[in-house]
């Protein structure tokens, strides 16, 4: 809960500067397009989508307000026909507790729900068993392994053996039912990282670029000692979002086997999205603007979700666009 209150106390945690701002597109006076009839569907782990959307990992753990924003999450995931990732679910095997806000396919249905295991904890005993157990109790199409080295560098109680973890998702990935998806947390994915998980057999990868919530300023806020200043001092720290997003459509456009990129890392809005999409993600990931509302009810969060949809669809309505087909990797409409 800590990390929670910190993102409501420090308005700076928010860094405002994914890159999003430098990408101008070009806006079309004659759209030729009903508004009504433009299709933002999707498909995301073979699921069907009204528009490429996933609700970013945030929480779990054993509070009630943890497992209320989860099922709020949830139920408005199923309602506006997004994709939801959870939070870390290490904490159900230390504490039993937390295992009821990581129990949400009832209240989700029909729509792509991602598990969440950070990458280095197979470095601290947890493998394919935990990670089957966190699968089967979320019912999820998809397992994130995420990686944080900044955030367990600078945290009191990190995890900082990052060694080997190629060769532990390697044999891992031969062991599970789903598909695994390699995610940041909020420093972007290089292409050295991609080379390594796609040669470990990851094919999906959620850059999660800088310059939307700083977790290594979050941590700063949790330190021990007053005169601890790393996390603050690493706040800016690795690639922004449109960058890593650039260079990884870049290095993966000669794949000749399917992948998924995602795009996270500072998106606040549909037309975050749309440049996004435009820049060749598949789908977009954020969590911050949905926090707020998801401590209050499911109809809150879908509402806030409905306004990204109708930010989204409007942005393609301006471009002319009238698919995810006609906006997805279309370079024209950026303004040189």
């Amino acid at each position: 809960m800590d990390h929670l209150r910190a993102l409501e106390d420090d308005a700076d945690i928010e860094r405002n500067d994914s890159g999003f701002d430098r990408i101008k597109l070009t806006h079309r006076a004659l759209p030729e397009l009903d508004f009504e009839q433009i299709d933002t569907r999707t498909t995301f782990l073979e699921k069907p989508l009204s528009f490429p959307l996933l609700i970013s990992s945030m929480t779990g753990g054993p509070d009630l307000e943890i497992e209320t924003i989860n099922r709020n999450l949830a139920r408005a995931a199923e309602q506006t026909g997004v994709a939801m990732a959870v939070g870390s679910q290490r904490v159900m095997f230390t504490d039993p507790a937390a295992r009821k806000s990581f129990d949400l396919r009832s209240e989700a249905p029909n729509v792509p729900l991602i598990g969440n295991i950070g990458a280095v904890q197979l470095n601290m005993g947890l493998g394919a068993d935990q990670c089957l157990e966190a699968i089967e109790l979320l019912k999820a199409d998809a397992l994130y392994l995420h990686v944080n080295p900044l955030q367990e560098a600078v945290q009191p109680e990190g995890d900082r053996n990052f060694s080997g973890l190629a060769a532990q998702i390697r044999t891992l990935a031969k062991q599970m039912p789903v598909p695994l998806l390699l995610k940041e947390v909020g420093c972007g994915l290089s292409v050295a990282d991609i080379d390594l998980a796609w040669a470990a057999g990851i094919r999906h990868f959620d850059i999660a670029g800088r310059g939307g919530t700083s977790w290594s300023r979050i941590e700063y806020l949790r330190r021990n000692r007053e005169d601890d200043d790393l996390g603050l001092v690493f706040q800016d720290w690795g690639l922004r979002t449109v960058d890593a997003l650039c260079e990884a459509r870049a290095h993966l456009a000669a794949a000749e086997e399917s992948h998924i990129l995602i795009a996270s890392g500072g998106i606040r809005n549909g037309v975050d999205m749309a440049k996004c999409i435009i820049l060749g993600a598949d789908m977009c990931g954020l969590a911050a603007p949905l926090l707020k509302a998801a401590k209050v009810s499911s109809e809150a969060t879908a509402s806030a979700i409905e306004k990204l949809h109708l930010e989204f669809r409007t942005a393609m309505f301006l471009l002319g666009c009238g698919s995810l087909a006609e906006l997805k990797d279309n370079a024209s409409l950026i303004r040189k």
